[in-house]
């Protein structure tokens, strides 16, 4: 019989979810994942996933823990393992050193688990909780839940605007709408992500590098959808493709010549055959999934954000806002494409985060999460 958490179990929770975040960037593919294990309400031992292939955080909570834990709680973000992957069934060593509560912010979506986890633990006589009003434990994962459920990454937009949502101006001046602070933060996030992903008219109008400076713990592959393959072999992201890898996404009907040339730089190619920009769009996210590509950057132009819009693909929103009005009915805006022709028909988001970086704002926004789509 399973009992309700009490406030203290759901503060070891929270814990767990903070404890999961240090591993961000550093475990993907895998999950973020916390754990705290606690005898009479008081944390005893604490762990997280630190790297893609090393212990899980179940397994460093317990040999963090101060004496035997026998009888103890356990408090963990997912549900753990009960298979053999990269290390050990997580749920072997908790039915081993006598765990007697297990408290579970939600369930994993891995084929391999999927509720298995939670089964056997119980069969064993573990008192197992799934806290379902967990949302930070949710939202912790969900691009890995994204990426088990679709095939397809999380998809995080960023733009960097005026404060009448233009990303340059009439003459198409863009640099710098917004501060080194938020080019800092922008830096940030690239170096946590899989991919970074732009269109060939914004390489073309800004050469940019497209890697994190300082480094962080990931190294992006930078993608570029150039349906003609018009990347010029003297780009930056041409003469670094040797050291941080470059995809060119075109179609059958690109410049050959090109091509080889860009093969020279050690720049990859995939041909993309979608009838439509949407299209193609949408076999190159299903591309990048089944590579285990768990979080997507997409940096503009207008067309790569209008396209992802179009497919319902955005998840998260990054928008740097600068203090400024530039005005102008052909200044651009962030997102381009058809548009939805009914308010009723837009991509709605909820505020997570607003923070100042210098004079600018950066509003972080998710797609609201459907309670039963995870």
């Amino acid at each position: 019989m399973t009992q309700t958490p009490t406030r203290i179990e759901l503060d070891l929770m929270q814990r767990a979810v903070v404890l999961a975040r240090r591993g961000e960037g550093r475990v993907e593919p895998n999950p973020m994942v916390g754990c705290v294990v606690a005898r009479n309400g008081e944390a005893v031992g604490e762990g997280w996933h630190q790297q893609f292939g090393g212990p899980h955080a179940e397994v460093e909570a317990i040999e963090a823990a101060r004496g035997d834990v026998r009888g103890a709680t356990l408090a963990v973000t997912l549900e753990p393992c009960n298979h053999t992957g990269k290390t050990p069934p997580c749920c072997d060593l908790l039915i081993e050193r006598g765990i007697a509560r297990v408290l579970v912010g939600c369930i994993d979506p891995h084929p391999s688990v999927n509720g298995s986890g939670i089964r056997r633990l119980r069969a064993a006589g573990i008192d197992v909780e799934v806290i379902p009003e967990c949302g930070p434990a949710i939202d912790l994962n969900r691009p890995f839940q994204k990426l088990q459920r679709t095939g397809r990454p999380w998809v995080i937009a960023k733009w960097a605007m005026s404060l009448d949502g233009k990303i340059a101006t009439t003459s198409g001046e863009s640099r710098w709408i917004t501060s080194s602070e938020s080019r800092a933060a922008a830096h940030r996030v690239r170096g946590k992500v899989d991919a970074i992903l732009v269109g060939s008219g914004t390489v073309r109008a800004d050469d940019p590098l497209l890697t994190a400076r300082p480094a962080g713990p990931r190294t992006a592959l930078r993608v570029v959808c150039d349906s003609r393959c018009s990347l010029s072999s003297e780009s930056a992201l041409a003469r670094t493709a040797r050291e941080v890898p470059v995809l060119v996404a075109c179609t059958s009907d690109h410049d050959q010549a090109n091509r080889r040339r860009l093969e020279k730089c050690a720049v990859e190619f995939v041909v993309l055959n979608g009838e439509s920009y949407t299209a193609r769009m949408g076999e190159l996210l299903d591309l990048l999934g089944s590579h285990s590509c768990t979080n997507l950057l997409a940096e503009g132009g207008s067309g790569v954000l209008g396209s992802l819009a179009e497919l319902g693909e955005i998840d998260e929103v990054h928008a740097f806002v600068a203090p400024l009005v530039l005005g102008g009915s052909r200044a651009p805006s962030p997102v381009g494409g058809a548009g939805r022709p009914q308010l009723s028909a837009g991509l709605g988001f909820r505020l997570t985060q607003s923070q100042e970086l210098g004079p600018d704002f950066l509003l972080t926004l998710r797609r609201p999460v459907n309670e039963h789509e995870w």
